[in-house]
């Protein structure tokens, strides 16, 4: 449960540093439970499914993904998990700043391989399922990053950073690269218009937020954009801001020294009665059988 509350949206938050720029995070969710808001970062990730089933949103398009399939999301895309099928959960989440894989000189590697990736015009497949054998290869890369990360032996990082270039280089021979480079400007608009709001609700939840505020940021009506809002992520712009509202909360009671009715006032609720039961809503227990948790 810890380590599948560590989520944020664009993520304020930074994955790896420069000497190591990955961050690994496994997941594990319910039955019927919200995976994973909308949100974006600059960095690369891999999605990769151990347990159960998922759907899986990027930009405007949805898969379903099942246990051993795997998800790439290009720097930058929009993304979300909704709940699907009824097992709940549970994945391996590989986030990474392609800079990782850039050569220290221009060289072959960085010219045939790296930049195309940077600039998506030569990125991995959006989906890799056990169909086909370049799939299967690639499958078992990310289950064997899955393990070194895990397992954390001297030199992992090196087993990570091979493993990349490797991929890299079979969907090239294999003449299986991607080109993303979206020529649809419609969609591009449409994400455009829900990033702005998503970082607007991340730089204002603390402060009441009224649906009038975020319409005219589109701007749209207030009925138009609750059904854009909620097309595009599956919540009503409430859910939304009560779900990241509550995530941040997650962090805050993390200190055992803050009181549960100054961290509602901080991440924007004035009444404690409400916040807990919004809390309750989506994390399945209250704010201090959350911390009770963390203790055990």
């Amino acid at each position: 449960m810890d380590q599948a509350l560590r989520r944020s949206l664009k993520e304020i938050k930074n994955h790896g540093d420069d000497r190591l720029p990955f961050g690994t995070y496994w997941y594990r969710y319910g039955p019927g439970e919200h995976v994973v808001d909308a949100h974006w970062h600059d960095e690369a990730e891999i999605f990769y499914c151990i347990e159960g089933e998922t759907l899986f949103q990027v930009d405007t398009d949805y898969y379903p993904l099942a246990a051993g399939e795997a998800v790439f999301i290009d720097g930058g895309d929009l993304h979300a998990g909704h709940a699907y099928g009824t097992e709940g959960c549970s994945f391996f989440s590989f986030v990474f700043d392609t800079n990782l894989l850039a050569s220290a000189h221009y060289d072959a590697v960085q010219e045939n391989l790296i930049l195309p990736l940077q600039e998506r015009k030569a990125t991995f497949p959006r989906i890799m399922r056990q169909n086909e054998d370049y799939e299967i290869e690639l499958l078992n890369h990310i289950t064997s990053i899955t393990k070194s990360c895990s397992d954390k032996l001297p030199g992992f990082e090196g087993a990570v950073k091979g493993h990349l270039f490797l991929m890299l280089s079979e969907i090239t021979a294999a003449q299986k690269t991607c080109n993303r480079i979206s020529n649809n400007r419609n969609e591009n608009s449409k994400i455009e218009r829900l990033k702005t709001v998503i970082q607007y609700i991340q730089h204002n939840y603390h402060n009441p937020i009224r649906l009038s505020e975020l319409a005219a940021l589109v701007p749209m009506s207030e009925g138009q954009f609750c059904r854009f809002f909620k097309s595009m992520t599956r919540q009503t712009p409430m859910d939304y801001i009560n779900s990241y509202r509550i995530r941040q909360a997650i962090e805050l009671l993390r200190e055992p020294d803050r009181k549960i009715s100054g961290i509602a006032l901080e991440i924007g609720y004035d009444n404690i009665s409400y916040f807990i039961r919004v809390f309750r809503k989506i994390m399945h227990c209250s704010p201090s059988e959350f911390r009770k948790r963390l203790n055990e």
